[in-house]
């Protein structure tokens, strides 16, 4: 069984029902076949921040329950060190090379995202949904 990352735009699309990308993305992530849909804990805090800033327990459930559903991959050390290359090398912000850097670290055939930046520094491992 594979893993593909999940980039935290495509959840937020998902759990929040983005008019322009909620609907394509929900329909792509049932697609994952025998491959496992993995995030990080760098996913997990960046999706609960708007819940936890507005207060809405209703979209917070949502959230938890949603991330529940997926894989919790580790980041060691090795991941930050991975990030540190990434941004000296591709100029990434260090949201996106820690995700970048994970994927890598726990070898991904995939990390799937809307930031052209991650597919550009990636060598094909970040595919724009």
């Amino acid at each position: 069984m594979g893993l593909i990352y999940l980039d935290t735009c495509l959840l937020l699309y998902a759990v929040e029902d983005d008019p322009v990308h909620g609907e394509t993305t929900r329909r792509r992530l049932a697609t994952g076949g025998d491959t496992a849909l993995a995030i990080s804990p760098l996913v997990r805090m960046e999706c609960l921040v708007g819940p936890l800033r507005s207060g809405d327990r209703a979209l917070r459930l949502r959230y938890e329950h949603a991330l529940g559903l997926l894989v919790l991959l580790d980041m060691p050390p090795a991941v930050y060190d991975g990030a540190a290359e990434l941004r000296a090398r591709f100029g990434l912000r260090t949201p996106d090379a820690l995700h970048l850097a994970c994927a890598q670290h726990h070898g991904c055939q995939a990390l799937w995202t809307n930031d052209e930046r991650l597919a550009r520094a990636s060598h094909g491992l970040a595919v724009s949904l």
